[in-house]
C-alpha cells in the first residue's frame, strides 16, 4: 500500500464518469471537504495476501497523522498513479471500505471518494512543515496460502441460533439437545414426530462430517448408476448409462415444471473473474468454500450457483415493474463448492452438481412473499413428481427475529401449507444476505438430513449488482429477489429415492426407484431360443408405446436371469414362451408387489404402465437392448 498524505484548508472533487463498467452510480455532484487530511492511496498486488493487516497498519498511520495535524476530517481518494505494480480492483475496493468502515466505528468523520471513477479535483495544500507525507505499507507475505473460505461460513461457525418446532396451530416450542436427546419444553410428542426429532438432532449439531458409509453408495455401485473417479478431484462422479438416464429424466422434469410455472431458462458461464466486487462480495456472504483457477495472471472462481451469471445478465436488462415478478432459470450443470473432504459422502454431498436454480426479481416484499408461497407449491409438485410423499421430507424454516415479528401469519402459513411441525431456526442478526429460507429436508438411514427444495428472500444483492426496474413513478429501484432450487442438487434427489429404497427394505417392502426412472422399465425372458423371434416383436411393440425394454437372451437358466433382474430392480419381467404365444396372454412379474405373477394382456400391461408414469418425461434406453451384447460397468 502507498499513500500520499496531504493536510489541506480544503479539497474538492466530482466525479465525472466510470472507468470501471460495473461500479456503482454515485451522484455526479461536486463534493467539498475542509481542514481535512486527504489520504491519496494505493493498493498494490502485495497486499492481495494480507488485506486485513494492511488495513490496519494503513489505519494506524492515518489516525497517527490526523491527530499530529489536528484536521476535523478524513478523506480517502483512491489514486492509482501512485505504483506501476496494481492490486486487482476488487481488492482496492474491499481495502478503500475496510478503512472507511473502521475509521468510522472509531467515530472519526471520513469521506470516501468513489473508487472506479474518472474524477476532478482541486486541493489546498497547507504550508506547514508536517502537511506533507508519503508512507509506504510493506507486511510481509506469507509463504502457505490459505483456503479461500468466505466470510459468511466464518460467520456461520460463530453464529448463535434459537431452536423451536412450528406446530401447525402456531404453537412455538423451544427446543435443546442434552446428552444426545432432543428435548422440547412445549406441548408435543416427538415420538409421533420421529423423522423430525432426528432432523432437528442433526441440524442443531451443525456437524457435516461423514463416519460411515451411507447405504446409498454400495446400491448405487452395484445398480450402476455413479462411482467415484479416482483421477478427478474428491467429490466429483462418474454416472453410467443407467444413472445418466435417471440424471436426465429428472433435469428434464423439473426443468418442464419451472418452466410451467413461469421460469424463463437462460444459459451462463461456469466461471467468474474474482476482480468483480459484486462477486467478491457475494462470495463473501455465502456459506462456501470455492475453487479457485487461473487463466493466465487473471484469477476465477468456479460458480456455486446461477447467480452470478442470472445477476450480470438481469443488471443489463431493462426491467419495468409491470414485467414483475420475472423468473430467470438455469439447469447447472455443473456447480462447484469445495467441501471438506470429510463431508463429502457419494450422492449427498459433492463437489461439483448439477442444480436448478431460478431467481425470481420482485419489486417488493409483499410481493416477494406471494411469490415465495407459489414456489413453495412448486417444490412440493416437484418433490412429488419425482417420487417424494409428503411424509419423506422435514420442513425447516430459517429467519432473523426482526422478520419473525413482522410476519409470523406467513410463516405459519408455510407451516400450513407443510401440513406438520416444522423446525425454527432463528438469528437475532442477520449474517446472510437473506432474511428468510426455508427447505425440505431428506432425513437418512444413517440420520443425516439433507436439503432438496429450497428458497430465500434476498434483500442485498439487487442493490450488489446494481440490478435495477423502473417503477410507476419512472424511478430506478432495486428488486427484492428470491433464490430458489425446486429439487435441490439432482444428485442428492438419487441420493434421496436410493436411501429412501433402502429404508423400504429394512421395513420388510421392496426396495425400487419409481416407475417413469426405472432404467429398465420391462425385461423380457424367452423360455429358450425358439421364442426369441415372438420376444423381439414384443419387444419392438412396447418400445413404439414408449417404454423402456429390453431383451435377455442370455444362454442362462430362467431362474437365473429372473434373478438378475430383480437384482437390478427392473419393475416387470415377462417369462415367453409356448403358453404365452398361444394363449395371448402374458406371464408378468410384478416387482411392487413383491414379484407377484399376474396374467395379462399386453395393452393392459401397456396402460398400467403409462398410468403409473403419469406425463412424465421419457427417454430411450442408450444401453444394448439384448443382454448378450451389454457390457458390465461394475465388477
Amino acid at each position: 500500500m502507498r499513500m500520499l498524505l496531504i493536510h489541506s484548508k480544503y479539497l474538492k472533487y466530482k466525479p465525472m464518469r466510470k472507468a470501471l463498467k460495473y461500479v456503482k452510480d454515485v451522484e455526479r455532484k461536486e463534493v467539498k471537504v475542509d481542514n481535512a487530511l486527504v489520504v491519496f492511496l494505493c493498493a498494490e498486488k502485495r497486499d492481495e495476501k494480507n488485506i486485513e493487516k494492511v488495513v490496519q497498519k494503513s489505519i494506524e498511520e492515518i489516525k497517527s497523522k490526523f491527530n499530529e495535524v489536528k484536521a476535523k476530517n478524513i478523506v480517502l481518494y483512491p489514486y492509482a498513479h501512485l505504483s506501476s505494480d496494481l492490486a486487482k480492483p476488487y481488492v482496492a475496493d474491499r481495502i478503500l471500505k475496510e478503512m472507511e468502515k473502521k475509521l468510522k466505528e472509531e467515530k472519526i468523520p471520513v469521506y470516501a471518494s468513489p473508487f472506479g471513477w474518472y474524477k476532478e479535483f482541486q486541493i489546498h495544500c497547507l504550508g506547514h512543515p508536517l502537511a506533507e507525507a508519503f508512507k509506504e505499507i510493506v507486511i510481509e507475505e506469507k509463504k502457505k496460502r490459505e483456503e479461500v473460505v468466505s466470510r459468511a461460513l466464518k460467520e456461520e461457525e460463530k453464529i448463535v441460533s434459537h431452536w423451536f418446532i412450528l406446530k401447525p396451530d402456531g404453537e412455538m416450542i423451544p427446543i435443546e439437545v442434552k446428552d444426545g436427546e432432543l428435548l422440547a419444553k412445549g406441548d408435543i410428542d416427538l415420538k409421533k414426530h420421529e423423522n423430525l426429532a432426528k432432523f432437528a438432532r442433526y441440524e442443531i449439531a451443525k456437524s457435516r462430517e461423514v463416519k460411515e458409509m451411507p447405504p446409498h453408495i454400495p446400491l448405487m455401485k452395484e445398480l450402476e448408476i455413479a462411482d467415484y473417479e479416482e483421477v478427478s478431484d474428491s467429490g466429483n462422479l462418474r454416472f453410467y448409462p443407467k444413472g445418466r438416464l435417471i440424471k436426465s429424466l429428472i433435469e428434464e422434469f423439473v426443468t418442464q415444471k419451472v418452466i410451467e410455472f413461469g421460469g424463463m431458462e437462460v444459459e451462463t458461464p461456469l466461471m467468474y473473474s474474482v476482480e468483480h466486487p459484486a462477486a467478491i462480495g457475494y462470495l463473501n456472504k455465502f456459506p462456501a468454500r470455492q475453487y479457485i483457477l487461473k487463466s493466465g495472471d487473471r484469477e476465477f472462481f468456479l460458480r456455486f450457483s446461477a447467480c452470478f451469471g442470472q445477476f450480470c445478465m438481469a443488471d443489463d436488462m431493462t426491467i419495468s415493474y409491470k414485467d414483475l415478478p420475472l423468473w430467470l432459470y438455469e439447469l447447472t450443470r455443473y456447480s462447484f463448492r469445495r467441501e471438506r473432504k470429510s463431508e463429502l459422502a457419494g450422492l449427498r454431498r459433492l463437489r461439483a452438481f448439477t442444480m436448478p436454480d431460478v431467481h425470481a426479481f420482485c419489486k417488493d416484499i409483499q410481493q416477494a412473499m406471494e411469490e415465495f408461497k407459489k414456489r413453495f407449491r412448486m417444490c412440493q409438485e416437484v418433490l412429488e413428481g419425482i417420487g417424494f410423499k409428503r411424509d419423506d421430507y422435514e420442513l425447516a424454516i430459517r429467519f432473523t427475529r426482526e422478520f419473525y415479528e413482522k410476519n409470523k401469519e406467513f410463516i405459519m402459513m408455510l407451516v400450513k401449507l407443510h401440513g406438520r411441525p416444522a423446525l425454527v431456526e432463528m438469528w437475532e442478526k442477520r449474517a446472510f444476505y437473506f432474511i428468510l429460507k426455508y427447505e425440505f429436508n431428506f432425513v437418512d438411514a444413517l440420520d443425516k438430513a439433507a436439503a432438496l427444495s429450497t428458497d430465500q428472500i434476498d434483500i442485498e444483492n439487487g442493490e450488489r449488482y446494481n440490478i435495477t426496474y423502473i417503477d410507476e413513478k419512472g424511478k430506478k429501484r432495486h428488486p427484492i429477489i428470491l433464490h430458489c432450487s425446486p429439487s435441490g442438487a439432482i444428485e442428492r434427489d438419487m441420493y434421496a429415492l436410493l436411501e429412501k429404497a433402502y429404508l423400504d427394505q429394512k421395513a420388510g417392502r421392496v426396495p425400487s426407484l419409481p416407475l417413469w426412472l426405472a432404467p429398465i422399465q420391462v425385461r423380457i425372458i424367452p423360455v429358450s431360443d425358439e421364442y426369441l423371434e415372438f420376444s423381439k416383436e414384443l419387444m419392438k411393440t412396447l418400445e413404439n408405446r414408449m417404454i423402456r425394454v429390453d431383451l435377455d437372451d442370455r444362454s442362462m437358466t430362467v431362474e437365473k436371469r429372473v434373478r438378475e433382474a430383480e437384482i437390478e430392480w427392473v419393475p416387470f419381467i415377462l417369462v415367453v414362451g409356448k403358453r404365452e404365444i398361444e394363449s395371448k396372454k402374458l406371464n408378468v412379474r410384478i416387482r411392487e408387489e413383491n414379484s407377484k405373477e399376474v396374467v395379462m394382456g399386453l395393452d393392459e400391461l401397456i396402460s398400467m404402465i403409462h398410468k403409473k408414469v403419469m406425463n412424465r418425461p421419457f427417454k430411450p434406453l442408450s444401453l444394448p437392448k439384448f443382454l448378450s451384447k451389454r457390457p458390465r460397468f461394475v465388477g
